[in-house]
């Protein structure tokens, strides 16, 4: 996956989490960020990356996102992967 490619997942990946106030609002809380920050660093890889590794903490995050945005779960892993910091995620 190219890194254009894994920052439309990532963004998706946001998006998804901003539809869900009480895990957006665990996000905020572990990223140490709060709606600005988000807005502001929306175009950062690094930043994305970010989101990804929230999602990637568990199970059932990936496959809800993947199951809302009709994508296979193991994009997710590789859209990681392809943004900075991505070498080698985890997917619990």
């Amino acid at each position: 996956m190219h890194q254009d490619q894994a920052e439309i997942v990532a963004l998706q990946a946001l998006e998804w989490l901003a539809g869900d106030p009480e895990l957006f609002g665990i996000f905020l809380a572990a990223s140490g960020t709060d709606q600005n920050g988000v807005n502001a660093r929306a175009g950062d890889p690094a930043f994305l990356g970010g989101v990804l590794d929230f999602v990637l903490q568990a199970d059932a995050h990936v496959l809800s996102f993947a199951q809302t945005v009709a994508i296979d779960p193991m994009l997710v892993r590789a859209a990681r992967i392809a943004l900075p910091g991505g070498a080698n995620p985890e997917w619990t």
